[in-house]
């Protein structure tokens, strides 16, 4: 293996396979309630990433059967779960809600850990300190979206936030001991290939313990589809990206867990790249040109 995968990882960390369920928390986000914004970020869908988690109606228990339900379609043994709150923003709630959401599923037997994907700027002191809490329990991981730690980008997808903010919310989390996944975008319009290996190699020395490389999805109804069908910029080509997840994965660090190297999008509301709708064969791309490497180039790829 030429880098640190999450599989393995999950594997060494839990003694057995471990598997996401994707729930819904219910919670909005301060980039469309009104606080920062009304529109979200630039290329995130109506359903805050969340396309896949269960009905926002339903009852967390209900959620987690639900989710369970579907894997057993194609997983079978014995298996932990990682609970994984993935729409919006899952600490933007009063602590008394989010109490009451994660120390349910936290307690269940069947739940080997809690993931929270949120925003640096949506963790106060005492959200901070339910999640110092939570992590005595269980393993907590805190997945924050940076995309890119370039202040035009930010500016151009209405981030919200600036990199003080990231690094003051890294330091606030390594301080209680939460393991910090960074959502990295590869393709954000108007970047530059050096750009998105600048973003890895910042995450990578940010003290984070894993990284998500995402490839940016152009979704029907967000305000990025309407950039996009203007012509006002281009996605990259599968061998484009291949080969930036390659560089990206040079200047990380060899202990850094890789959690993600892309993503599929709703296939129903997908406008661009059409080919990143099957992940397999791009993971396969991936896969290939590693092994095709005569020589390891950098630190994440010497294993």
């Amino acid at each position: 293996m030429r880098y640190n995968d999450l599989n393995t990882y999950l594997k060494n960390k839990f003694g057995k396979k471990v598997y996401k369920l994707a729930l819904n928390g219910g919670m909005t986000c301060p980039n469309r309630d009104g606080t920062l914004g009304t529109k979200g970020c630039i290329f995130c869908s109506a359903g805050g990433s969340g396309e896949f988690t269960p009905d926002i109606d339903l009852p967390i228990d209900r959620q987690i059967v639900l989710a369970k339900e579907r894997l057993a379609r194609k997983i079978k043994g014995d298996i932990l779960y990682i609970a994984y709150f993935q729409a919006f923003t899952n600490t933007y709630a009063p602590v008394e809600t989010l109490e009451k959401i994660f120390y349910q599923v936290i307690r269940r037997d069947d739940i080997a850990a809690l993931s929270i994907a949120t925003r640096p700027d949506c963790l106060p002191p005492d959200v901070i300190n339910l999640l110092d809490n939570l992590n005595k329990i269980k393993p907590v991981w805190i997945e924050l979206g940076l995309q890119s730690i370039h202040k035009k980008t930010a500016e151009y997808i209405r981030r919200g936030y600036n990199l003080d903010c990231f690094e003051k919310a890294m330091e606030n989390l390594k301080a209680i001991n939460i393991e910090v996944i960074v959502h990295c975008i590869l393709g954000l319009p108007y970047e530059t290939e050096d750009d998105m290996i600048k973003t890895a190699r910042y995450v990578g020395a940010s003290g984070a313990l894993g990284i998500k490389l995402q490839l940016l999805h152009v979704l029907e109804g967000t305000d990025l589809a309407s950039e996009y069908k203007k012509g006002a910029f281009k996605v990259l080509s599968l061998d484009e990206y291949v080969d930036i997840v390659i560089k990206c994965l040079e200047v990380i660090p060899p202990e850094m867990v890789i959690h993600r190297l892309t993503g599929d999008g709703p296939k129903s509301i997908l406008i661009a790249p059409k080919w990143s709708a099957d992940k397999r064969p791009v993971l396969q791309a991936i896969e290939k040109r590693l092994e095709l490497s005569d020589t390891c180039q950098g630190a994440a790829l010497c294993r």
